[in-house]
């Protein structure tokens, strides 16, 4: 009798949990760090403008002070200098700062006073606002103990102008104004130019006649000249937000014309299209045609021309400021505080502080196209 030997089978050894949770972990990362290499520009834009507006928003709290307030002792103060070490050599665990008054008003020479130290302390107490226009509240991010007497100095960090007011705080409130206006601007002159090429493109004839040739009226016309000429023929003193109000109204009336063009041209070109002529035939209504197949279509070459048109409000709504017909003086812009480097003599002393406006005016046109690019 043959007796048949069984193979013996070996036992085969699965993988520990551990080890399937690192890899679906790594293979979790690879995924991220492949997305974030594919949108890295669609990030990094999305990054800058979020912090922009997170400053708008809570701008209150970020100015160390109002900036509508004066201090006629410090007028043209240059930057105030932040110490660890003080005058004896020791080293002081928190930021400080000392006492300075001038001594040459018109040379603009500060001098520090060293017999007493003043610490800089975070969620300082400071002047009342209502954060997010609800609730009233006196805590700044930063600012020096005791602030509001008249013996605690105050710290500019990017010192003062000719009015004696803190350059920091109203930089940074300034950022409101500047990011409602333009993109705001941009938002409702996109609006209405992606409309009115949309039925000029599928309409035709009469229309489309009438319509692109309002358009190449408006395009004809310089911008700025005609945006300056439209301000000019209202009242120069105005309140915030009626100066708001008006100037996005400008720039949507006069900011059609181009987005418009663009838009018709993408319908004509996609009305022939297969997919176009099947709803056509399946008997959709011309309005659920436009909006629901061809313009998502035709977004992307709108979105890069919208970018584009961003950057011309936000140096129109500059310029308005710059030369005294947009928003005026104690409320704070861009364009106005840009005015200070018109003095040679200032500029040739402290040019990278007059410059910060145009700084920040050139951050956000960089993290708005990196935007339109990364989206793409």
């Amino acid at each position: 009798m043959v007796m048949l030997e069984t193979p013996q089978l070996e036992a085969c050894s699965l993988p520990d949990a551990e080890d399937v949770i690192v890899k679906r972990s790594r293979l979790r990362w690879h995924r991220h760090w492949r997305f974030v290499r594919r949108r890295g520009k669609f990030i990094a834009g999305l990054c800058i403008i979020c912090l922009f507006y997170f400053t708008a928003i809570f701008a209150d709290f970020l100015a160390p002070y109002d900036y509508r307030t004066q201090s006629r002792r410090e007028p043209l103060a240059p930057s105030t200098a932040v110490r660890f070490r003080d005058a004896g050599g020791n080293i002081h665990p928190r930021p400080f700062i000392y006492e300075r008054r001038v001594v040459n008003a018109f040379e603009r020479r500060y001098v520090e006073s060293t017999e007493r130290v003043f610490p800089i302390c975070f969620f300082a107490r400071g002047y009342s606002y209502r954060l997010f226009g609800l609730f009233k509240t006196d805590v700044h991010l930063f600012g020096v103990s005791g602030v509001g007497r008249i013996d605690v100095p105050r710290v500019n960090l990017l010192g003062t102008d000719a009015s004696g007011r803190d350059r920091l705080s109203r930089l940074i409130v300034s950022t409101r104004f500047s990011l409602i206006v333009g993109p705001a601007g941009m938002l409702l002159a996109s609006a209405l130019g992606i409309f009115l090429g949309c039925i000029s493109g599928y309409v035709g004839r009469r229309t489309d006649a009438l319509l692109m040739r309002a358009a190449d009226t408006m395009i004809a016309l310089p911008m700025l000249v005609l945006i300056l000429a439209a301000r000019a023929a209202f009242p120069l003193a105005l309140p915030p937000a009626r100066a708001v109000l008006l100037l996005v109204t400008i720039f949507t009336v006069v900011g059609w014309a181009e987005m418009s063009r663009l838009a018709r041209g993408q319908v004509l070109a996609l009305r022939q299209r297969e997919f176009v002529l099947a709803a056509v035939g399946l008997g959709l209504s011309p309005a659920r045609i436009l909006f629901r197949h061809i313009l998502p279509n035709a977004s992307r070459p709108l979105v890069v021309q919208a970018s584009l048109m961003l950057p011309t409000f936000l140096l129109a709504e500059t310029a308005l400021s710059f030369l005294g017909v947009g928003l005026q003086e104690p409320e704070a812009s861009w364009g106005n505080m840009l005015a200070a480097a018109g003095d040679i003599n200032l500029l040739r002393e402290s040019g990278f502080v007059l410059l910060t406006p145009a700084i920040a005016l050139l951050l956000f046109v960089l993290g708005a196209r990196l935007l339109s690019d990364g989206s793409n």
